[in-house]
């Protein structure tokens, strides 16, 4: 049996940029997917002081991850988002790079983005961890 995914927006809350509030899952297997970080397959860092070219590598890198265990980006139920930035601005521009990629999908679900001091690898930018409810 295939996973149910309901997401919702309670009349109560704020209206969204496309995320939902609230995403259900009603039975099925997860996966959790580790950070996705602006490395490439070598394990270098990609896009020094591009967040636009970061973002893309990560959603290469996601999308890969995904497709290692069957699913796609209509399957996150979860997503936090990681830019490494006090500045609004460069929060927005990532949002909606994510939004816009071919990881789109994967954001309509219970999404949360952060601006954060420090990332685990020099000059790193912008980072993503997914949770999946995986297809049967």
């Amino acid at each position: 049996m295939t996973a149910k995914i309901s997401r919702i927006n309670p009349d109560q809350l704020h209206d969204t940029p496309g995320y939902h509030h609230i995403t259900v899952v009603e039975a099925g297997r997860t996966a959790y997917l580790a950070g996705q970080c602006p490395l490439d397959q070598g394990g270098s860092l990609v896009g020094a002081g591009s967040l636009d070219v970061q973002v893309d590598q990560v959603v290469v890198n996601a999308l890969a991850a995904l497709a290692a265990v069957h699913a796609q980006p209509q399957h996150v139920v979860r997503s936090v988002i990681y830019v490494r930035s006090d500045d609004q601005q460069d929060l927005g521009l990532a949002w909606h790079r994510l939004t816009a990629s071919a990881l789109g999908p994967a954001f309509t679900s219970a999404s949360t983005l952060l601006g954060v001091a420090q990332l685990g690898f020099a000059g790193q930018l912008v980072e993503v961890d997914l949770t999946v409810a995986l297809p049967d």
